[in-house]
């Protein structure tokens, strides 16, 4: 018998191939998001990364604007929104503008790293130790998101009363145990950050408190996805991600670079090391090879969402990824059909 599978949810960073421009990306993107709704994916997430030429996401809730106005029914938020980076009223006012043009479709998630460099650090003017106060500030947004109290002097608006959902994500145990003790849902970064998968989740689950927004524990578990017609193809166009965390690696950032035949002549030893490590958890191939990852992702986790990544150089390659994906996995529709208010966590 086939293991029932979690909801799929698509991560975009509005990548730009080279070749491309970032309008070209932010074009594809939409185009990505009305695909996915199409394939019954339940939400599309953007992220937010700065002076980075490959990634045209920078202005995060501008483009989960131009992605909700260009879908329907798909769920459109921030995986996530750097909460450090920015003062939370400004956050709660651009999340509360959404959901007031969007209801019922916009989601926050939140995380405490920089997305950036230092020195891009500095250009934004923020504060080295705004880290340090993230749940703080995290409370902040949440209560600025909640019904306006007697005497309440600074009000976001929109955004008083919305009840924007909110998530925490994380690639360590610091996220996993902030989101237990606020009663969130949590993402985990696993398609860069793996190794702490296991020990996040049962972390969570473990302290988990009830609270308003959710009454029991919710996790939705990041993963890499390519998927092709053969298992060859596949790996072919996951020379992709691997050359791009290979520079990563050695610090030279740049566009999305296209497949090559020979990965091995691309990257030394230690590289391959190092970003095979951050890949460990991606699924790489043809349909019945995704289905067996998927249900082995499944088994070992828990996962009620998996949030998937797939970053190729050609558009047309990642659109028919996230379909076969939507094959394999058999059930989107009917899981978008049944959506409850659990899946707006």
């Amino acid at each position: 018998m086939s293991l029932s599978l979690p909801p799929l949810s698509v991560l975009d960073l509005a990548p730009v191939p080279e070749g491309a421009t970032p309008g070209q990306a932010l074009a594809n993107s939409l185009d990505l998001a009305r695909h996915a709704e199409a394939l019954g994916y339940r939400r599309f997430w953007l992220a937010e990364h700065h002076n980075m030429i490959g990634i045209a996401s920078a202005a995060t809730a501008v483009v989960i604007g131009h992605v909700a106005a260009g879908t329907a029914r798909i769920r459109v938020g921030a995986g996530g929104i750097m909460l450090p980076n920015h003062a939370p009223l400004v956050i709660a006012e651009q999340f509360g503008t959404l959901a007031a043009l969007h209801p019922g479709r916009i989601d926050l998630g939140l995380g405490r790293a920089p997305g950036t460099d230092g020195l891009t650090l500095r250009a934004l003017r923020r504060d080295y130790s705004a880290a340090e106060r993230f749940p703080q500030d995290v409370l902040e947004l949440q209560a600025l998101f909640g019904p306006v109290r007697e005497g309440q002097a600074v009000q976001a608006v929109p955004g008083a009363g919305l009840s924007v959902p909110l998530w925490i994500l994380g690639s360590s145990l610091f996220g996993a145990e902030l989101a237990a003790t606020l009663g969130l849902p949590y993402a985990f970064a696993s398609h860069f950050a793996p190794e702490a998968l296991l020990p996040a989740l049962e972390t969570y689950r473990a302290r988990f408190k009830p609270s308003a927004q959710l009454q029991r524990p919710h996790a939705m578990v990041g993963v890499n996805v390519v998927a092709a017609e053969t298992d060859a193809e596949a790996r072919r166009l996951f020379t992709t991600p691997q050359q791009q965390f290979a520079r990563l690696v050695r610090g030279t950032r740049g566009l999305l670079p296209p497949p090559i035949d020979d990965i091995e002549a691309f990257w030394s030893p230690a590289e391959k090391a190092q970003a095979s490590r951050m890949l460990a958890r991606s699924l790489v191939g043809a349909r019945e090879t995704i289905r067996a990852g998927l249900e082995v992702l499944a088994a070992e986790t828990g996962a009620d969402e998996l949030m998937v990544a797939t970053a190729l150089h050609d558009h047309a390659a990642r659109r028919r990824s996230y379909a076969i994906l939507a094959e394999a996995h058999g059930g989107l529709s009917a899981a978008a059909d049944g959506a409850s208010e659990r899946s707006a966590a």
